[in-house]
């Protein structure tokens, strides 16, 4: 399972009809389930949840035995044709390579050569050695062999570690 930390908070509004001393007014109902509270010139509108600003954990199930990412589709659940153009802009801002570059030529080059988006992420993926992105690529079906405009393939352009770890990776699948 899955944890989110969460804080419940009770926010506090004031409404002033008369400058009567805060304890000649006291109206206190339970802080719990949204009553609202008076006393005096002060209102509390209570949130949903302990009115006290504690902490509590809540705990979400994904997937199928409550811990399977991939199950639940968060991660190595996308098909090839789940991938397209913003999801390489996104890759390629998200590892700086914008910020490296300068420009968005490079990725504008391999959109326009008529390379799926899945496979020119395994290209910058590769390029990067980022084994984690490269596994989920792999396993939505992208396709080490497609070349880019200079005729270089992820193979090509990885690392010998990165190499090993992709034709390890498809000889498995396979």
């Amino acid at each position: 399972m899955a944890s989110i930390p969460c804080i419940t908070y009770q926010p506090f509004t004031s409404k002033s009809k008369s400058l009567t001393s805060p304890l000649s007014s006291s109206n206190l109902a339970s802080g719990f389930l949204g009553i609202r509270k008076k006393v005096g010139w002060l209102r509390l509108n209570s949130v949903i949840g302990p009115s006290n600003g504690s902490r509590a954990t809540c705990w979400f199930r994904f997937g199928k035995n409550g811990v399977d990412a991939e199950g639940a589709g968060i991660y190595g659940s996308q098909s090839r044709n789940d991938f397209d153009r913003d999801d390489v802009e996104q890759y390629f801002n998200y590892m700086g390579m914008l910020a490296v570059e300068g420009t968005y030529a490079k990725m504008e080059d391999l959109l326009s050569q008529n390379i799926h988006p899945v496979d020119i992420l395994l290209l910058l993926a590769a390029t990067e050695g980022d084994k984690p992105k490269i596994e989920e690529l792999l396993r939505a079906g992208a396709q080490y062999d497609v070349k880019d405009a200079d005729g270089r393939t992820a193979l090509d352009r990885a690392s010998d570690e990165i190499k090993d770890f992709i034709l390890n990776f498809s000889v498995q699948r396979a």
